[in-house]
Protein backbone atom coordinates (compact mmCIF):
# COMPACT_ATOMS: atom_id res chain seq x y z
CA UNK A 1 0.00 0.00 0.00
CA UNK A 2 1.50 3.61 -0.49
CA UNK A 3 1.55 5.99 2.06
CA UNK A 4 1.42 8.95 0.41
CA UNK A 5 -1.89 11.11 -0.56
CA UNK A 6 -2.94 12.87 -3.77
CA UNK A 7 -1.30 16.61 -3.76
CA UNK A 8 -4.80 18.38 -3.61
CA UNK A 9 -5.91 16.12 -0.54
CA UNK A 10 -7.07 18.48 2.57
CA UNK A 11 -5.17 18.45 5.90
CA UNK A 12 -7.29 20.50 8.37
CA UNK A 13 -7.99 20.37 11.95
CA UNK A 14 -11.41 21.07 13.19
CA UNK A 15 -12.59 23.51 16.75
CA UNK A 16 -15.99 24.75 17.39
CA UNK A 17 -17.24 28.05 18.24
CA UNK A 18 -18.34 27.02 22.09
CA UNK A 19 -15.69 24.81 23.01
CA UNK A 20 -13.28 27.76 22.15
CA UNK A 21 -14.05 31.29 21.45
CA UNK A 22 -15.25 32.19 25.16
CA UNK A 23 -16.66 36.13 25.22
CA UNK A 24 -20.01 34.97 25.63
CA UNK A 25 -21.44 38.53 26.09
CA UNK A 26 -19.39 40.43 23.70
CA UNK A 27 -20.05 41.71 20.08
CA UNK A 28 -24.34 41.08 21.32
CA UNK A 29 -23.25 37.57 21.97
CA UNK A 30 -26.58 36.07 23.79
CA UNK A 31 -26.62 32.83 25.78
CA UNK A 32 -26.95 29.48 23.96
CA UNK A 33 -28.33 26.12 25.36
CA UNK A 34 -24.28 25.48 26.47
CA UNK A 35 -23.63 28.73 28.20
CA UNK A 36 -27.35 27.46 30.34
CA UNK A 37 -26.48 23.46 30.23
CA UNK A 38 -22.46 24.66 31.92
CA UNK A 39 -23.83 27.04 34.52
CA UNK A 40 -26.09 24.71 36.08
CA UNK A 41 -24.86 23.25 38.79
CA UNK A 42 -23.61 19.67 38.39
CA UNK A 43 -23.89 19.67 34.53
CA UNK A 44 -20.42 19.58 34.06
CA UNK A 45 -17.11 18.23 35.21
CA UNK A 46 -15.75 20.95 38.06
CA UNK A 47 -18.70 23.21 37.30
CA UNK A 48 -16.29 24.47 33.77
CA UNK A 49 -17.89 26.79 31.67
CA UNK A 50 -17.10 27.79 27.97
CA UNK A 51 -16.99 31.66 29.29
CA UNK A 52 -13.57 32.20 28.50
CA UNK A 53 -12.55 28.73 26.99
CA UNK A 54 -9.41 29.32 25.32
CA UNK A 55 -10.08 33.00 24.19
CA UNK A 56 -9.77 32.77 20.79
CA UNK A 57 -12.47 35.17 20.19
CA UNK A 58 -9.55 37.55 20.97
CA UNK A 59 -6.61 34.83 20.18
CA UNK A 60 -7.45 34.41 16.76
CA UNK A 61 -4.82 35.88 14.72
CA UNK A 62 -2.57 34.42 16.76
CA UNK A 63 -4.13 30.91 16.15
CA UNK A 64 -4.25 31.55 12.07
CA UNK A 65 -0.84 31.77 12.26
CA UNK A 66 -0.37 28.79 14.50
CA UNK A 67 -2.68 26.95 11.95
CA UNK A 68 0.39 28.01 9.03
CA UNK A 69 2.72 27.36 10.72
CA UNK A 70 1.63 23.66 11.22
CA UNK A 71 1.29 23.52 7.82
CA UNK A 72 -2.72 22.85 7.78
CA UNK A 73 -4.56 23.26 4.33
CA UNK A 74 -7.84 23.66 5.64
CA UNK A 75 -9.42 24.52 8.99
CA UNK A 76 -13.06 23.88 9.88
CA UNK A 77 -14.72 25.98 12.59
CA UNK A 78 -18.66 26.62 13.67
CA UNK A 79 -19.97 30.39 13.99
CA UNK A 80 -22.05 30.50 16.87
CA UNK A 81 -25.69 31.11 15.72
CA UNK A 82 -26.15 33.39 18.84
CA UNK A 83 -23.09 35.29 17.98
CA UNK A 84 -24.66 36.03 14.98
CA UNK A 85 -28.21 36.12 15.39
CA UNK A 86 -28.91 36.44 19.16
CA UNK A 87 -32.67 35.78 19.66
CA UNK A 88 -32.83 32.74 16.56
CA UNK A 89 -34.57 35.03 14.53
CA UNK A 90 -34.36 38.27 12.85
CA UNK A 91 -31.33 40.07 11.22
CA UNK A 92 -27.89 39.44 11.92
CA UNK A 93 -25.89 41.25 14.26
CA UNK A 94 -23.03 42.55 12.14
CA UNK A 95 -20.60 42.64 15.08
CA UNK A 96 -21.07 39.00 15.00
CA UNK A 97 -20.89 38.34 11.82
CA UNK A 98 -17.37 40.83 11.29
CA UNK A 99 -15.85 38.28 13.87
CA UNK A 100 -15.81 35.74 11.19
CA UNK A 101 -15.32 37.95 8.29
CA UNK A 102 -11.43 38.79 10.12
CA UNK A 103 -11.11 34.84 10.77
CA UNK A 104 -12.07 34.02 6.89
CA UNK A 105 -10.16 36.71 5.42
CA UNK A 106 -7.17 35.92 7.71
CA UNK A 107 -7.15 31.96 6.98
CA UNK A 108 -7.59 33.08 3.03
CA UNK A 109 -4.19 35.52 3.47
CA UNK A 110 -2.52 32.42 5.09
CA UNK A 111 -3.30 30.29 2.13
CA UNK A 112 -5.97 27.99 4.28
CA UNK A 113 -9.07 26.95 3.08
CA UNK A 114 -11.98 27.86 5.48
CA UNK A 115 -14.59 25.03 6.03
CA UNK A 116 -17.88 26.34 7.95
CA UNK A 117 -20.26 24.75 10.05
CA UNK A 118 -23.35 26.30 10.97
CA UNK A 119 -24.32 23.95 13.95
CA UNK A 120 -22.01 22.70 16.55
CA UNK A 121 -24.53 22.62 19.23
CA UNK A 122 -25.00 26.00 20.48
CA UNK A 123 -28.51 26.50 20.01
CA UNK A 124 -29.56 30.60 21.00
CA UNK A 125 -31.11 29.74 24.45
CA UNK A 126 -34.49 32.01 23.00
CA UNK A 127 -35.18 29.28 20.66
CA UNK A 128 -34.85 26.41 22.81
CA UNK A 129 -37.53 28.69 25.32
CA UNK A 130 -39.15 27.75 22.51
CA UNK A 131 -39.21 24.73 22.17
CA UNK A 132 -36.00 23.86 21.24
CA UNK A 133 -35.30 21.05 17.95
CA UNK A 134 -38.26 19.02 19.20
CA UNK A 135 -40.18 22.20 17.90
CA UNK A 136 -40.94 22.37 13.98
CA UNK A 137 -40.24 25.98 14.16
CA UNK A 138 -36.65 25.38 14.84
CA UNK A 139 -35.68 24.09 11.24
CA UNK A 140 -37.43 27.16 9.50
CA UNK A 141 -35.07 29.11 12.39
CA UNK A 142 -32.74 27.33 11.01
CA UNK A 143 -32.69 28.03 7.29
CA UNK A 144 -32.85 31.96 7.82
CA UNK A 145 -29.49 31.45 10.24
CA UNK A 146 -27.73 29.74 7.22
CA UNK A 147 -29.12 32.29 4.32
CA UNK A 148 -28.27 35.34 6.55
CA UNK A 149 -24.38 33.49 7.08
CA UNK A 150 -24.41 32.00 3.34
CA UNK A 151 -24.78 35.78 2.53
CA UNK A 152 -22.48 37.23 4.52
CA UNK A 153 -19.55 34.97 3.91
CA UNK A 154 -20.46 32.71 0.32
CA UNK A 155 -18.34 34.80 -1.30
CA UNK A 156 -15.33 33.83 0.23
CA UNK A 157 -15.94 30.35 2.26
CA UNK A 158 -16.51 27.90 -0.98
CA UNK A 159 -16.88 24.64 1.76
CA UNK A 160 -19.96 24.64 3.87
CA UNK A 161 -21.22 22.15 6.31
CA UNK A 162 -24.78 22.48 7.77
CA UNK A 163 -24.95 20.42 10.91
CA UNK A 164 -22.39 18.73 13.45
CA UNK A 165 -23.20 15.38 14.80
CA UNK A 166 -27.01 15.54 14.65
CA UNK A 167 -27.49 12.01 16.37
CA UNK A 168 -25.43 14.18 19.73
CA UNK A 169 -27.87 17.10 19.59
CA UNK A 170 -31.04 15.17 19.22
CA UNK A 171 -30.18 12.08 21.70
CA UNK A 172 -27.30 13.45 24.04
CA UNK A 173 -29.17 16.40 24.79
CA UNK A 174 -32.62 15.06 24.69
CA UNK A 175 -32.78 11.74 26.06
CA UNK A 176 -29.80 10.94 28.30
CA UNK A 177 -29.58 14.34 28.82
CA UNK A 178 -26.18 14.65 29.57
CA UNK A 179 -25.66 17.53 26.79
CA UNK A 180 -27.08 20.57 26.48
CA UNK A 181 -30.56 21.26 27.04
CA UNK A 182 -30.53 18.70 29.28
CA UNK A 183 -33.65 17.30 29.02
CA UNK A 184 -34.79 13.59 29.32
CA UNK A 185 -37.67 12.61 27.05
CA UNK A 186 -37.29 9.97 24.47
CA UNK A 187 -40.33 11.54 22.51
CA UNK A 188 -38.72 14.76 22.49
CA UNK A 189 -35.61 13.36 21.28
CA UNK A 190 -37.19 11.60 18.11
CA UNK A 191 -38.93 14.71 17.30
CA UNK A 192 -35.55 16.83 17.46
CA UNK A 193 -34.15 14.26 15.39
CA UNK A 194 -36.70 14.76 12.59
CA UNK A 195 -36.60 18.53 12.91
CA UNK A 196 -32.56 18.51 12.62
CA UNK A 197 -32.98 16.64 9.51
CA UNK A 198 -35.09 18.85 7.96
CA UNK A 199 -33.78 22.13 9.05
CA UNK A 200 -30.23 20.30 7.51
CA UNK A 201 -32.59 20.10 3.89
CA UNK A 202 -34.09 23.66 4.51
CA UNK A 203 -30.46 25.02 5.18
CA UNK A 204 -29.15 23.32 2.41
CA UNK A 205 -31.79 25.02 -0.08
CA UNK A 206 -31.73 28.53 2.03
CA UNK A 207 -27.59 28.26 1.21
CA UNK A 208 -28.12 27.10 -2.77
CA UNK A 209 -30.41 30.38 -2.87
CA UNK A 210 -28.05 32.58 -0.93
CA UNK A 211 -24.52 31.51 -2.53
CA UNK A 212 -22.35 30.83 -5.60
CA UNK A 213 -23.34 27.83 -7.52
CA UNK A 214 -19.07 26.90 -7.03
CA UNK A 215 -19.47 26.05 -3.28
CA UNK A 216 -19.78 23.05 -1.74
CA UNK A 217 -22.40 21.68 1.08
CA UNK A 218 -22.45 18.95 3.18
CA UNK A 219 -23.54 17.87 6.53
CA UNK A 220 -20.55 16.21 9.10
CA UNK A 221 -22.47 12.62 10.54
CA UNK A 222 -20.83 10.55 13.49
CA UNK A 223 -22.43 7.31 11.71
CA UNK A 224 -21.23 4.64 14.05
CA UNK A 225 -19.75 1.63 13.44
CA UNK A 226 -22.05 -1.23 15.10
CA UNK A 227 -20.87 -4.42 15.35
CA UNK A 228 -22.75 -7.58 16.70
CA UNK A 229 -21.48 -9.91 19.71
CA UNK A 230 -22.07 -12.80 17.44
CA UNK A 231 -23.54 -13.72 14.87
CA UNK A 232 -26.71 -15.16 16.92
CA UNK A 233 -29.75 -13.74 15.39
CA UNK A 234 -30.30 -11.99 18.36
CA UNK A 235 -27.18 -10.06 18.67
CA UNK A 236 -27.62 -9.12 14.71
CA UNK A 237 -31.44 -8.22 15.30
CA UNK A 238 -29.63 -5.67 18.10
CA UNK A 239 -26.93 -4.55 16.00
CA UNK A 240 -29.44 -3.78 13.29
CA UNK A 241 -31.50 -1.80 15.71
CA UNK A 242 -29.06 0.24 16.95
CA UNK A 243 -27.41 1.28 13.19
CA UNK A 244 -30.60 2.51 12.32
CA UNK A 245 -30.66 4.66 15.46
CA UNK A 246 -27.44 5.74 15.18
CA UNK A 247 -27.29 6.02 11.66
CA UNK A 248 -30.33 5.32 9.66
CA UNK A 249 -32.58 8.03 11.19
CA UNK A 250 -30.36 10.72 9.81
CA UNK A 251 -28.50 9.14 6.38
CA UNK A 252 -31.40 7.80 5.64
CA UNK A 253 -33.96 10.61 4.92
CA UNK A 254 -30.68 12.81 3.96
CA UNK A 255 -28.85 10.34 1.71
CA UNK A 256 -32.06 8.28 0.73
CA UNK A 257 -35.04 10.25 1.21
CA UNK A 258 -36.42 7.87 3.52
CA UNK A 259 -36.48 6.49 7.01
CA UNK A 260 -34.83 3.30 7.73
CA UNK A 261 -37.41 0.58 7.03
CA UNK A 262 -38.25 -0.81 10.63
CA UNK A 263 -37.42 2.20 12.84
CA UNK A 264 -40.97 3.34 12.71
CA UNK A 265 -42.04 0.03 14.51
CA UNK A 266 -39.02 -0.21 16.66
CA UNK A 267 -39.97 3.02 18.23
CA UNK A 268 -43.64 2.58 18.30
CA UNK A 269 -43.38 2.58 22.12
CA UNK A 270 -42.04 6.35 22.37
CA UNK A 271 -43.97 7.88 19.40
CA UNK A 272 -45.82 7.49 16.55
CA UNK A 273 -43.80 9.80 14.47
CA UNK A 274 -47.27 11.96 13.71
CA UNK A 275 -44.48 15.35 13.48
CA UNK A 276 -43.10 13.81 9.72
CA UNK A 277 -45.51 15.73 7.72
CA UNK A 278 -45.85 14.71 3.62
CA UNK A 279 -43.70 17.04 2.09
CA UNK A 280 -40.76 16.62 4.51
CA UNK A 281 -38.34 14.06 3.04
CA UNK A 282 -38.41 16.03 -0.04
CA UNK A 283 -37.45 18.85 1.71
CA UNK A 284 -34.40 16.82 3.54
CA UNK A 285 -33.32 14.92 0.58
CA UNK A 286 -31.07 17.55 -0.86
CA UNK A 287 -28.30 16.74 -3.22
CA UNK A 288 -24.76 17.42 -1.23
CA UNK A 289 -21.24 18.08 -2.52
CA UNK A 290 -19.28 15.84 0.22
CA UNK A 291 -20.29 13.78 3.26
CA UNK A 292 -18.56 14.59 6.47
CA UNK A 293 -17.76 11.33 8.90
CA UNK A 294 -16.64 11.55 12.40
CA UNK A 295 -14.87 8.82 13.92
CA UNK A 296 -13.43 8.02 16.96
CA UNK A 297 -14.06 4.29 17.86
CA UNK A 298 -16.90 1.23 17.25
CA UNK A 299 -19.78 0.17 19.20
CA UNK A 300 -20.19 -3.86 20.51
CA UNK A 301 -23.62 -4.58 20.98
CA UNK A 302 -25.62 -7.56 21.89
CA UNK A 303 -28.97 -8.48 22.80
CA UNK A 304 -29.63 -7.89 26.92
CA UNK A 305 -28.78 -9.90 28.86
CA UNK A 306 -29.04 -9.07 32.88
CA UNK A 307 -26.67 -11.40 33.71
CA UNK A 308 -24.05 -9.93 32.21
CA UNK A 309 -22.05 -7.98 34.00
CA UNK A 310 -20.39 -6.31 31.07
CA UNK A 311 -23.14 -4.68 29.24
CA UNK A 312 -24.53 -1.03 29.79
CA UNK A 313 -27.88 0.19 28.99
CA UNK A 314 -26.35 3.94 26.65
CA UNK A 315 -23.09 3.49 24.74
CA UNK A 316 -22.09 6.79 26.21
CA UNK A 317 -20.57 6.06 29.95
CA UNK A 318 -23.36 5.89 32.90
CA UNK A 319 -26.05 7.80 32.79
CA UNK A 320 -29.40 7.87 34.16
CA UNK A 321 -31.30 7.85 31.06
CA UNK A 322 -30.76 5.97 27.47
CA UNK A 323 -30.10 8.10 24.63
CA UNK A 324 -31.45 5.23 22.56
CA UNK A 325 -35.34 5.45 22.50
CA UNK A 326 -37.14 1.96 21.87
CA UNK A 327 -33.95 -0.03 22.58
CA UNK A 328 -34.12 -1.45 25.37
CA UNK A 329 -33.53 -4.73 24.28
CA UNK A 330 -29.87 -3.78 23.37
CA UNK A 331 -26.87 -3.91 25.73
CA UNK A 332 -23.36 -2.54 25.02
CA UNK A 333 -20.20 -3.73 25.42
CA UNK A 334 -16.56 -2.32 25.52
CA UNK A 335 -14.49 -3.43 22.81
CA UNK A 336 -11.84 -4.82 23.80
CA UNK A 337 -8.00 -3.24 22.96
CA UNK A 338 -6.54 0.07 23.95
CA UNK A 339 -7.98 2.70 25.04
CA UNK A 340 -7.57 6.73 25.11
CA UNK A 341 -8.41 8.89 28.34
CA UNK A 342 -12.05 8.80 27.02
CA UNK A 343 -12.24 4.89 28.15
CA UNK A 344 -12.95 4.22 24.20
CA UNK A 345 -10.70 1.88 22.29
CA UNK A 346 -9.08 2.60 20.07
CA UNK A 347 -9.92 0.59 16.49
CA UNK A 348 -8.71 2.21 13.26
CA UNK A 349 -10.32 -0.24 11.09
CA UNK A 350 -14.17 1.02 12.17
CA UNK A 351 -12.69 4.32 9.90
CA UNK A 352 -11.91 1.99 7.04
CA UNK A 353 -14.96 0.34 7.50
CA UNK A 354 -17.26 3.66 7.60
CA UNK A 355 -15.69 4.92 4.40
CA UNK A 356 -15.99 2.03 2.05
CA UNK A 357 -19.70 1.48 3.55
CA UNK A 358 -20.53 5.22 2.48
CA UNK A 359 -18.60 4.74 -0.36
CA UNK A 360 -21.39 2.10 -1.21
CA UNK A 361 -24.39 3.78 0.15
CA UNK A 362 -23.52 6.68 -1.82
CA UNK A 363 -21.09 6.20 -5.43
CA UNK A 364 -20.05 9.20 -6.71
CA UNK A 365 -20.02 11.32 -3.24
CA UNK A 366 -17.01 12.32 -2.47
CA UNK A 367 -15.91 11.94 1.84
CA UNK A 368 -14.59 13.85 4.41
CA UNK A 369 -13.06 12.67 7.47
CA UNK A 370 -14.37 15.90 9.24
CA UNK A 371 -13.16 14.82 12.88
CA UNK A 372 -10.98 12.05 13.82
CA UNK A 373 -8.58 12.22 17.14
CA UNK A 374 -7.83 10.90 20.91
CA UNK A 375 -7.65 12.11 24.22
CA UNK A 376 -4.71 11.90 26.01
CA UNK A 377 -3.50 12.87 29.79
CA UNK A 378 -0.84 15.01 28.02
CA UNK A 379 1.18 17.36 30.55
CA UNK A 380 4.53 19.51 29.78
CA UNK A 381 7.54 17.86 30.65
CA UNK A 382 10.59 19.59 32.42
CA UNK A 383 11.66 21.51 29.39
CA UNK A 384 8.20 22.67 28.39
CA UNK A 385 7.53 20.17 25.48
CA UNK A 386 4.71 18.08 25.07
CA UNK A 387 5.21 14.77 23.91
CA UNK A 388 2.27 12.38 23.23
CA UNK A 389 3.45 9.51 21.52
CA UNK A 390 -0.24 8.10 22.02
CA UNK A 391 -1.65 9.99 19.89
CA UNK A 392 0.59 10.24 17.21
CA UNK A 393 0.30 6.26 17.17
CA UNK A 394 -3.64 6.56 17.32
CA UNK A 395 -3.23 8.69 14.18
CA UNK A 396 -0.60 7.04 12.12
CA UNK A 397 -3.40 3.97 12.11
CA UNK A 398 -6.72 5.90 11.02
CA UNK A 399 -4.94 7.55 8.58
CA UNK A 400 -3.16 4.63 7.16
CA UNK A 401 -6.80 3.49 7.69
CA UNK A 402 -7.91 6.12 5.29
CA UNK A 403 -5.12 5.15 2.84
CA UNK A 404 -6.15 1.88 2.54
CA UNK A 405 -9.40 2.75 2.50
CA UNK A 406 -8.71 5.08 -0.69
CA UNK A 407 -7.18 2.35 -1.85
CA UNK A 408 -10.53 0.15 -1.92
CA UNK A 409 -11.82 3.25 -3.95
CA UNK A 410 -13.66 5.32 -1.12
CA UNK A 411 -13.21 8.75 -2.71
CA UNK A 412 -11.71 11.10 1.04
CA UNK A 413 -10.27 14.01 -0.29
CA UNK A 414 -9.38 15.25 3.74
CA UNK A 415 -8.80 15.07 6.85
CA UNK A 416 -9.68 17.13 9.59
CA UNK A 417 -8.00 16.76 13.15
CA UNK A 418 -9.96 16.14 15.84
CA UNK A 419 -8.81 19.08 17.40
CA UNK A 420 -6.36 21.69 16.80
CA UNK A 421 -5.82 22.57 20.48
CA UNK A 422 -7.38 21.44 23.66
CA UNK A 423 -10.46 23.37 24.63
CA UNK A 424 -13.74 22.84 26.63
CA UNK A 425 -14.70 19.27 26.35
CA UNK A 426 -17.96 19.69 27.11
CA UNK A 427 -20.19 17.38 29.80
CA UNK A 428 -16.24 16.97 30.98
CA UNK A 429 -15.02 20.50 31.13
CA UNK A 430 -11.44 21.04 30.66
CA UNK A 431 -10.31 17.64 32.30
CA UNK A 432 -10.16 15.76 28.91
CA UNK A 433 -7.52 17.03 25.93
CA UNK A 434 -8.08 16.01 22.50
CA UNK A 435 -5.57 19.03 20.80
CA UNK A 436 -2.50 19.06 19.11
CA UNK A 437 -1.60 22.10 20.54
CA UNK A 438 -1.12 22.39 24.02
CA UNK A 439 -3.25 25.03 26.28
CA UNK A 440 -2.04 26.35 29.15
CA UNK A 441 -5.50 26.92 31.19
CA UNK A 442 -4.10 29.49 33.67
CA UNK A 443 -2.04 31.54 31.17
CA UNK A 444 -3.56 30.45 27.70
CA UNK A 445 -0.19 30.32 26.03
CA UNK A 446 -0.39 27.81 22.87
CA UNK A 447 2.12 25.01 22.93
CA UNK A 448 2.75 22.57 19.83
CA UNK A 449 2.72 19.45 21.30
CA UNK A 450 4.81 16.61 19.00
CA UNK A 451 2.06 15.21 17.67
CA UNK A 452 1.01 18.64 16.01
CA UNK A 453 5.11 18.66 14.42
CA UNK A 454 4.04 15.08 13.19
CA UNK A 455 1.22 16.16 11.06
CA UNK A 456 2.92 19.01 10.25
CA UNK A 457 5.59 17.14 8.72
CA UNK A 458 2.33 15.15 6.72
CA UNK A 459 0.42 17.72 5.57
CA UNK A 460 4.23 18.85 4.31
CA UNK A 461 5.29 15.83 2.11
CA UNK A 462 1.62 14.17 1.80
CA UNK A 463 3.56 10.77 2.83
CA UNK A 464 2.36 9.09 5.97
CA UNK A 465 5.56 9.45 8.21
CA UNK A 466 6.60 6.55 10.72
CA UNK A 467 5.96 6.56 14.33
Amino acid sequence: MSNRFPPDFLWGAATSAYQIEGAVSEGGRTPSIWDTFSHTPGRTADGDTGDVAVDHYHRMREDVALMAELGLTSYRFSVSWSRVQPTGRGPAVQLGLDFYRRLVDELLDRGIAPALTLYHWDLPQELEDAGGWPARDTAYRFAEYAALVGSALGDRVERWITLNEPWCSAFLGYASGVHAPGRTDPAASLRAAHHLNLAHGEATSALRAAMPARNQIAVSLNSAVVRPCSQDPADLEAARRIDDLANGVFHGPMLHGAYPEHLFADTASVTDWAFVHDSDLRAIHQPLDALGLNYYTTSLVSAADPDRADTRADGHGASAHSPWPGAASVAFHQPPGERTAMGWTVDPSGLYDLLLRYTKETPGLPLLVTENGAACDDRPGPDGAVHDPDRIRYLRGHLAAVRRAMEAGADVRGYYLWSLMDNFEWSYGYGKRFGAVYVDYETLARTPKSSAHWYAELARTGALPEV
